[in-house]
C-alpha cells in the first residue's frame, strides 16, 4: 500500500533503480566516450522533452548500449555521432517521440479543434 502511494508521488521505484544503474555504466565509461554520452544526455534532456519517466530510462539505456559497444570496439566518436551531433541527436530522439510533452499538446489541440469543428455542425 505504502509503496503504491509513494511511486505515485515520487515516481517509479523500478526506473530510478535503472536510472542509477544507467548512471554506473556511464561511470564506467573511457573519458572521451563518458564525454560524449554526458553531452547527449544533457542535449536529450533538454531539447528532448520527453517527460515520461520510462521513455527517457529507456532511450539513456539504449544509449549507453551503443556507446559501450563503440567504446569496446574503439569506435571513433565521430563515427558514432558523425560530422552533425545535433543531426544524430534529433535522430536519436525522434524514435522515442511518444514520451514527448509535445505529443500530449498536438492531441489536446487535435482534441479541441474536433470538437470545434463539431459544434460547426
Amino acid at each position: 500500500m505504502t509503496q503504491g502511494w509513494l511511486e505515485k508521488v515520487t515516481g517509479s521505484f523500478d526506473d530510478k533503480k535503472r536510472w542509477r544503474q544507467y548512471k554506473a555504466r556511464k561511470e564506467q565509461l573511457p573519458g572521451s566516450y563518458r564525454t560524449t554520452i554526458d553531452a547527449l544526455e544533457r542535449y536529450f534532456t533538454y531539447a528532448g522533452a520527453i517527460v515520461k519517466g520510462d521513455v527517457l530510462v529507456q532511450m539513456l539505456e539504449d544509449l549507453a548500449d551503443l556507446v559501450e559497444g563503440a567504446a569496446a570496439d574503439e569506435t571513433p566518436i565521430r563515427d558514432i555521432v558523425g560530422e552533425d551531433p545535433v543531426e544524430f541527436a534529433e535522430t536519436f530522439i525522434s524514435n522515442y517521440s511518444d514520451g514527448q510533452w509535445i505529443n500530449k499538446e498536438r492531441k489536446r489541440l487535435t482534441d479541441s479543434i474536433n470538437q470545434a469543428a463539431a459544434g460547426d455542425a
